[in-house]
């Protein structure tokens, strides 16, 4: 029998006292998904790259409203929708 890289060749160089065959490897559980928070359950995210000044304004501006920058997004896009003919859709503005 070929002595390669198989178990039985490693278990009888063990044997004889040649190379020791490395430790098991630990078996490790896969980390579960995190469940979907309630308030985002049946919703999806919408994202964009912009510069720094304008989540910085964003942000400012929520502040001084008293609201949050979700809130002032969906009013935002609710306007870009009535502009373009379209109905308002998004929800908790």
């Amino acid at each position: 029998m070929a002595k390669g890289n198989t178990l039985q060749a490693m278990l009888d160089r063990a044997k004889t006292g040649g190379d020791t065959p490395a430790p098991p490897t630990p078996i490790v559980a896969p980390t579960p998904p995190k469940p979907a928070q309630a308030g985002r359950q049946g919703t999806k995210l919408i994202g964009g790259h912009f510069a720094p000044e304008v989540s910085t304004q964003l942000r400012i501006l929520a502040a001084e409203e008293g609201t949050t920058v979700q809130s002032l997004l969906g009013e935002a896009l609710n306007d870009l929708f009535v502009k373009k003919g379209k109905g308002r859709v998004a929800r908790g503005v």
